[in-house]
């Protein structure tokens, strides 16, 4: 299993800098909430999956180390439960462009969208 050496959260861009073999990766906020491992955003069994949108701003608010093989994020939209192994965070940085396109193409067949819909105001 592969670690990273540097773990580093860029507050005004939002993204998750990670340095796995000498190689840098920038993983925005918002892909690492919606791709959270966590049963929340998986589901419970295969296919299962709960598709996440309006997350087009959200923010990463703590990193918490577990053991030697994980960390967890807290997001600013409460959600705080996926653990995210070393293994996922380089499958998520080595494959972003291929995980990103799915997930724009899952919100394009739902009708979905990243940003959060503002409720009580009207449209003219």
């Amino acid at each position: 299993m592969l670690s990273p050496s540097q773990i580093k959260l860029h507050k005004k861009s939002q993204t998750l800098e990670l340095v796995f073999d000498g190689q840098s990766y920038h993983l925005p906020s918002e892909l690492l909430r919606v791709f959270s491992p966590s049963a929340e955003v998986r589901g419970h069994g295969k296919d299962q999956e709960i598709l996440q949108t309006g997350k087009k701003f959200v923010a990463i608010n703590n990193i918490e180390a577990i053991g030697n093989y994980a960390i967890k994020l807290t997001f600013d939209d409460g959600h705080n439960t996926g653990i995210y192994s070393w293994d996922y965070l380089l499958d998520l940085s080595q494959n972003q462009e291929v995980h990103w396109q799915h997930y724009l193409d899952l919100l394009e067949k739902a009708g979905a969208k990243r940003s959060p819909t503002e409720i009580g105001r009207w449209s003219s």
